[in-house]
């Protein structure tokens, strides 16, 4: 059977990613309905969106502000993301979020949900758990319980994550992981490689996935 592999590099504080993820699920549906003798393996690869975001988090709403340049423009930043995220099915309750986040112990949880041989499915399951508990219910995906939670929520075992997280197994790897999506020259997240033949950067439609697929898929 023939194999077709997805780079997926992101970070779970960004809404575009979330919105990616979702429409690379609905291509990889039309892709399996189109070439059901094709595969496809995804693999999730760490990106930190604000690399300098302190262990306990920060205050989200007062840092995006300063980041846009106030709350007039942070509030059609989110209008703009929040329209986008209706045509995934994604309803963005931004206003429930206190904290920003930082991502390595998220990052941590993906690594090493792939690391053990969790299934393409339950790893997807967890990204979507992830990004739903920030975006959708506010969770402060930075405590270590909270990722544990999720990812019992998602069919993990959560005692045994809460016990991987509370170490700092991994971290090094993920960290250097980041830096080699840097180093490849990827600036902004989703980002997207087909088969380490083409990409594709940002939230792109389903569409546009599927297409990227078809011509990325090995030769028969």
């Amino acid at each position: 059977m023939n194999e077709l592999t997805i780079d997926v590099v992101s970070d779970v504080v960004c809404p575009w990613c979330f919105i990616g993820k979702r429409h690379l699920d609905r291509a990889l549906h039309l892709w399996h309905a189109e070439q059901p003798q094709c595969a496809v393996a995804v693999r999730w690869h760490p990106f930190f969106l604000n690399p300098d975001t302190p262990e306990s988090g920060e205050p989200y709403r007062p840092f995006l502000e300063r980041k846009f340049g106030g709350p007039q423009k942070l509030a059609e930043i989110w209008q703009r993301v929040s329209e986008a995220g209706r045509t995934a099915g994604i309803e963005f309750a931004f206003e429930k979020i206190e904290l920003r986040a930082n991502t390595l112990n998220a990052h941590r949880l993906i690594h090493y949900a792939q690391r053990v041989g969790t299934d393409g499915t339950a790893v997807s399951r967890l990204i979507e758990g992830l990004f739903a508990a920030q975006f959708l219910a506010g969770r402060y995906i930075g405590a270590r319980a909270v990722l544990a939670a999720v990812a019992g929520e998602c069919g993990m075992d959560r005692a045994a994550v809460q016990s991987y997280l509370e170490t700092t197994e991994d971290a090094d790897e993920v960290r250097a992981a980041a830096t080699e999506m840097q180093r490849m020259g990827i600036g902004g997240v989703p980002f997207f490689i087909f088969n380490k033949r083409l990409a594709a950067s940002g939230a792109q439609p389903p569409e546009a996935l599927l297409q990227a697929m078809r011509e990325a898929r090995p030769a028969t």
